[in-house]
């Protein structure tokens, strides 16, 4: 069996084009010697027309012809003759015999070539013949002396010699259309090699199966893709942000849509300082929903030519997020919890080994009812299980570690709006103590306590959280509230603050921050119910 050859792709194109050129200058050279084939038939055959005319109306070879001088006619002719380009020129007389030949001395012989009756008629003709010396165009006129038809003219050009004459002047033009051929070739051979580089050296098959792939890689991520032009057009998107985005249109109808029909104005899509660098893990607001979004620039050949937009449902990685804190959380209090009981227990065994018994059970009546009063303060003032929970944990916390957290005796919490969940509100008041609870650490000179004021008693939720920290360096009081932004160890990623930012904006409530008096900050929190 043969083997079967494969062209590639530029191959093919290469070829085709090299053919499809060749066809065309065939075609055109062929119509153009059709042309000037019949352009030269058409003049020659005027002009022996004309030679033929111009001879009949000679008064001396009308003379000649009428007393059948052939000498006469002879000498006179043969002059014409050699000033003349035609290849012969035949007289004959009013019964079409010749009377002079140029190439023939033979005469009184019929002239050739069936086309002498319509002359004969006294009407001039050009016929295309074959003669006593071959195949030659003819130009004939009749010879007519008073009205009477005496004689024909006949001015013939050999088709041979048309043929060479034309092949001649069509030689130019041959060579033009060479140079045009090699000229395609090379316009060819250089379009297919762009056409390869286009294609990044790939054949049809493999861009398809490319394609493909890559359509059914998008459309398996569950994060949202969007890939923009630079003029924020969409390329292509797969089908988790047409759901996030609550886009129905057809595919056809999506491709170079703006997106600003589908995303509302933000800084970080349409903001001039994100356009020539590349953006990783930005908390934002998608219209109503909070992504958390990548903005990575398309670079090809050094040259920035659009964007791909990946994002994904920040509640989605919130919950799981949540879920984990809330464990380490649960962990955290519990290891409070423990330390501070571990503190009682050896001091309540060291009572006890000394036989105080009296003091032991003041000191556990004491703590007891320290712990009973917080745990009974929170749980009256504080509707909420979770955030009950969380302060309870922050409460052992501050023992634990030194501090002292004191409750305003107005707090009061029946319920969260609508607007925001027990997750979000609980990063929001755990991160503001957070802070604060790190804040009081890095000073030595504040009394160590952090006190907490959470009210709902109007038609907004009002959270204050003051420390006597360290406060907040003047360098980043302008941007305390963007991601990265921290005035903690290097080790801390500078979140907090910007998650609790978010969440205040997205339930439409504004946080504000004041030093505090001696030392530390205030933060304080206005949600709208």
């Amino acid at each position: 069996m043969r083997k079967r050859i494969h062209f590639s792709f530029t191959t093919k194109l290469f070829l085709s084009l090299l053919l499809f050129s060749l066809a065309v200058l065939l075609l055109l050279q062929s119509y153009i010697w059709n042309v000037t084939e019949n352009a030269l038939y058409r003049s020659l055959g005027e002009k022996a027309q004309i030679q033929a005319k111009e001879l009949a109306v000679i008064p001396s070879l009308v003379k000649y012809v009428e007393e059948k001088d052939t000498e006469q006619i002879a000498n006179l002719v043969s002059d014409i003759f050699k000033q003349s380009d035609a290849s012969y020129i035949v007289i004959g007389d009013e019964k079409a015999y010749r009377l002079y030949h140029t190439a023939n001395n033979s005469i009184y012989l019929p002239m050739v070539g069936d086309d002498n009756h319509k002359v004969l008629s006294g009407i001039s003709s050009t016929t295309i013949s074959e003669g006593s010396l071959g195949l030659a165009l003819r130009g004939k006129a009749p010879i007519i002396n008073h009205g009477k038809v005496i004689g024909i003219v006949s001015v013939g050009y050999m088709v041979e010699g048309i043929s060479s004459s034309h092949t001649q002047q069509f030689i130019p033009f041959i060579i033009f259309c060479s140079f045009l051929f090699f000229a395609l070739f090379i316009f060819s051979l250089c379009f297919a090699k762009a056409i390869k580089k286009q294609m990044f050296n790939l054949e049809p098959q493999e861009i398809v199966l490319l394609v493909k792939s890559q359509k059914s890689i998008m459309e398996s991520i569950f994060e949202g893709i969007i890939a923009i032009d630079l003029d924020y057009k969409i390329i292509n998107i797969n089908q988790s942000a047409r759901r996030m985005l609550n886009i129905d249109i057809d595919d056809n109808s999506l491709l170079n849509h703006d997106l600003s029909d589908f995303i509302k104005s933000t800084d970080f899509i349409y903001g001039c300082t994100n356009q020539t660098k590349d953006v990783h893990d930005h908390i934002c607001y998608f219209n109503n929903i909070i992504v958390i979004a990548n903005r990575i620039r398309v670079i090809v050949d050094d040259e920035i030519l659009g964007w791909v937009i990946t994002f994904r449902n920040y509640d989605d990685i919130n919950l799981l997020s949540m879920q984990l804190s809330q464990v380490t959380q649960y962990v955290d209090n519990l290891r409070a919890l423990r330390h501070e009981h571990l503190n009682w227990m050896a001091t309540l065994s060291g009572l006890i080994y000394m036989k105080r018994y009296e003091e032991a059970e003041s000191f556990i009546a004491l703590h007891s009812a320290d712990n009973q009063q917080n745990l009974d303060f929170i749980t009256s003032h504080f509707q909420v299980p979770a955030i009950c929970g969380l302060l309870i944990g922050k409460y052992s916390k501050t023992h634990e570690i030194g501090l002292k957290l004191v409750f305003d005796p107005a707090c009061h919490l029946e319920a969260l709006p609508t607007k925001i969940t027990e997750a979000e509100f609980m990063s929001i008041l755990g991160n503001l103590l957070d802070n604060a609870f790190n804040a009081c650490l890095k000073n030595n000179q504040g009394d160590k306590s952090i006190h907490l004021f959470l009210n709902d008693r109007t038609n907004e939720i009002v959270l204050e959280v003051s420390d006597q920290g360290c406060g907040i360096d003047d360098k980043i009081r302008n941007s305390i509230f963007q991601p990265g932004v921290t005035s903690q160890h290097s080790n801390e990623h500078g979140i907090g603050l910007h998650l609790v930012s978010t969440y205040v904006k997205k339930a439409n409530g504004y946080i504000t921050f004041e030093d505090n008096k001696p030392y530390g900050t205030i933060f304080s929190v206005f949600i709208p119910k």
